[in-house]
């Protein structure tokens, strides 16, 4: 789904006068942008600190490069790009991706039943896609925790679109499969 088509024209219109010299705009870009950037930085070198300065070397980089947007893409993909190969580069060093299914998510009012059985599901999920290969996590994350489509995952990654579609769906099976017995026994 990812930004709503208004989300776009924004975009577009900040981007349009950000171009005409009103550079002081680019806040708005950074505002929308900055968790989603983050949340890839927090990925790739598991911890506040380095997505911090991950997050700000990547906006920099963006800011830098704002002549050469050429709008041939949205926004918002030519932005994860720039940020996936900033983390690509830096995390290179640590060899290290932390999946965003990670971040927890705790629904209010929760039993505390319910809250042993999603923390022990939730393990075993985390469990599995450590497990999986880093170019299928990344596929994985950029199409259902960020939402892209597998061409615009195929922008931010280089990988062509088919080998896209291949990562996500042949991670599905291995995480099908790691988590069948699990969610038998849970009863889900």
């Amino acid at each position: 789904m990812g930004l709503p088509p208004e989300g776009d024209d924004e975009d577009r219109l900040i981007l349009e006068q950000i171009q005409k010299g009103q550079k002081e705009l680019f806040v708005l870009l950074v505002k929308r942008y900055e968790r989603s950037v983050f949340s890839m930085g927090v990925s790739f070198f598991r911890n506040a600190d380095d997505a911090s300065d991950f997050t700000q070397d990547v906006f920099l980089k963006v800011y830098r490069s704002l002549d050469g947007f050429e709008g041939r893409s949205r926004f918002s993909t030519w932005l994860y790009r720039i940020a996936y190969n900033t983390a690509l580069n830096n995390a290179a060093r640590k060899k290290e991706y932390l999946s965003l299914a990670e971040e927890e998510i705790v629904p209010d009012g929760d039993t505390p039943e319910r809250k042993a059985l999603r923390g022990e599901l939730r393990a075993a999920v985390l469990e599995a896609v450590e497990d999986l290969p880093d170019r299928y996590r990344v596929c994985v994350d950029l199409f259902f925790f960020y939402e892209r489509s597998y061409q615009e995952i195929e922008v931010i990654t280089g990988f062509p679109v088919n080998t896209v579609k291949s990562h996500v769906f042949r991670a599905k099976k291995i995480l099908r499969e790691k988590l069948r017995s699990v969610f038998e026994a849970a009863g889900e």
